[in-house]
């Protein structure tokens, strides 16, 4: 079975789009509340939380990732830079999981995977701090063979690939190029004993062939998620998704 982390970044965008000066821990004078909505989607199905704290904090906050950790009765994923503070922050929180990602304060999204060959050393001391806290280390990163070897080479439990080349080249020419890509990428990951999970800008139709990359342990997906939560509900939106993954 594929396991499913759900992201729930968005929820918080369109609090912080009203809310944006405001305490978060307000209970349900503040809406709409990412907390209260990872609990429903746990409920139905999620088998885990995951959420961006972004160093300029445009969605997720402090006060809700601390809340994740005091509610979740999943497994809490923390997307986070690889900088001291954010480092700090995880040590001292201790979530079950972190994924570093590459941050880009003009970037909407996150648009790429991280550079683990340039950032090696600091990679190398992230995954190592969070090791002997006992705190499971993903790396976002492309299908890029040599990235997913430096990944092995510095210690890296687990790989988050980036489908977002793929989720883009969906209805294109270059749809096949790109699965190839993370398929053989899934591959090399796992001969080198990676755990490899996948995420961004997978939904509700490119999931189908998504699931289909070898070796996949666990998706992350939020804003596909989010998008049909609007209309039908978190619980019909997990658990919809959680049927395409596993049919």
């Amino acid at each position: 079975m594929i396991l499913l982390g759900v992201n729930i970044d968005h929820c918080a965008t369109l609090r912080q789009a009203r809310y944006r000066d405001a305490a978060v821990d307000l209970g349900n004078t503040i809406e709409p509340d990412p907390v209260a909505l990872a609990m429903r989607a746990e409920k139905c199905g999620a088998n885990g939380i995951t959420a961006h704290l972004r160093e300029d904090r445009r969605h997720m906050q402090d006060a809700d990732i601390w809340r994740l950790k005091k509610y979740c009765m999943t497994k809490l994923n923390l997307e986070m830079a690889c900088t001291q503070p954010m480092i700090d922050l995880a040590l001292e929180l201790k979530p079950e999981a972190v994924c570093v990602v590459p941050e880009g304060r003009n970037e909407v999204t996150t648009e790429g995977g991280l550079d683990v060959i340039a950032g090696a050393e600091a990679i190398k001391a992230c995954i190592d701090s969070m090791k002997k806290a006992g705190i499971e280390t993903s790396l976002f990163i492309d299908a890029d063979i040599k990235q997913i070897e430096m990944a092995a080479k510095l210690g890296a439990p687990t790989i988050e690939l980036h489908t977002g080349a793929y989720a883009l080249a969906y209805g294109t020419a270059r749809r096949s190029m790109e699965f190839k890509r993370l398929a053989l990428g899934a591959i090399r990951a796992h001969e080198l004993g990676l755990k490899v999970n996948a995420g961004h800008g997978i939904n509700y139709v490119n999931v189908d062939e998504v699931i289909t990359i070898p070796h996949l342990y666990e998706l992350n997906i939020g804003h596909s998620i989010m998008s049909r939560a609007m209309f039908t509900g978190i619980e019909e939106a997990v658990a919809l998704m959680k049927a395409r993954m596993n049919p």
